[in-house]
């Protein structure tokens, strides 16, 4: 089979032949129809002492199972998240990370929208939002922020402001349901108006200082970008605001029903027609570099997608 790897850090990615993966107790081997680039991924590349698989997010047809396998067989079509080489024809998937794909689904619409949707519930859970209230979406025309900005719409909310990195991104993130789309060198200034009642922060960085700016007073941050950053503690006692870190592996270990509960409510809002994947492009194994890049550069609107 093909896989996709590095030898050193940064890159350069390239394809190589590789056995086919045997699946181990528990696990599905997977044919994998469409692989998901993500932003932490794309970082471990350019940062990691060491080389690493490039697993993330996986669709496709389970080709074998593993013994004690008892939720899937083989020809189940399946999703999840690839803890190995996932960039790859052929991919091994733990069961307890897999879900099935209705059949009114392709496998890019489950991998753009099952870890990317879950990620999104599950930050905005974590913001505890009220009906009526305001919500500021970071990287609202990402893999994550577009649900996002599509998800806080369909819990109720009052108002919604996605905030890009650049005005060719606005009208995407306005036709995705956005009241108003604002630029990061706005953000906390006043064009961000009376303040939101929460902000779903998916960048970090010098971006987490004007995003706490943009809060009204008992406002709430949640957290749950990979790209650090620091926050003074002043900023919140003035307003009586909080910050909150969401990281989704914790949910998925400690608590499964939840997770379950949030899996069953993406697909659900997927079929009602309330929650709609856009994909910036699908790349071939052989363009994974050029996949890294557009993430890279920010410049994607929607999910970056590898089709083998």
């Amino acid at each position: 089979m093909r896989r996709v790897r590095y030898e050193s850090t940064g890159g350069p990615l390239f394809l190589e032949e590789a056995p086919v993966p045997v699946p181990g107790p528990g696990e599905l081997l997977v044919r994998t129809e469409a692989i998901g680039v993500t932003l932490p991924v794309v970082r471990k590349v350019a940062e990691a002492a060491e080389p690493i698989p490039l697993g993330g997010e996986i669709a496709g047809e389970v080709a074998a199972a593993g013994q004690g396998v008892t939720r899937f067989r083989a020809g189940a079509r399946v999703t999840g998240l690839c803890f190995g080489h996932g960039y790859a024809d052929f991919a091994v998937l733990h069961e307890a990370m897999a879900s099935p794909v209705p059949d009114t689904a392709s496998a890019v619409d489950a991998v753009a929208l099952v870890r990317s949707g879950l990620v999104a519930l599950g930050a905005l859970d974590a913001a505890r939002p009220e009906p009526g209230e305001a919500a500021l979406i970071t990287a609202a025309a990402s893999g994550v922020g577009h649900l996002a900005v599509q998800l806080a719409r369909a819990r109720s909310a009052g108002r919604v402001v996605g905030a890009v990195s650049g005005p060719a991104k606005a009208d995407f993130v306005g036709a995705l349901g956005a009241d108003e789309v604002i630029t990061y060198d706005r953000l906390g200034g006043p064009e961000s108006g009376d303040g939101v009642d929460y902000v779903l922060d998916a960048v970090g960085g010098e971006l987490l200082t004007p995003a706490v700016a943009a809060l009204a007073p008992g406002g709430r941050l949640v957290a749950y970008s990979s790209g650090g950053g620091t926050i003074r503690a002043y900023d919140l006692l003035v307003g009586a605001k909080a910050v909150i870190g969401f990281q989704m592996a914790r949910t998925a270990r400690g608590k499964p029903e939840l997770y379950k509960r949030w899996r069953q409510e993406v697909w659900r809002l997927f079929a009602d027609g309330a929650l709609k994947p856009a994909v910036h492009r699908e790349f071939a194994l052989t363009e994974a570099s050029e996949a890294h890049r557009v993430i890279e550069s920010r410049s994607n609107l929607g999910k970056v997608v590898l089709r083998p």
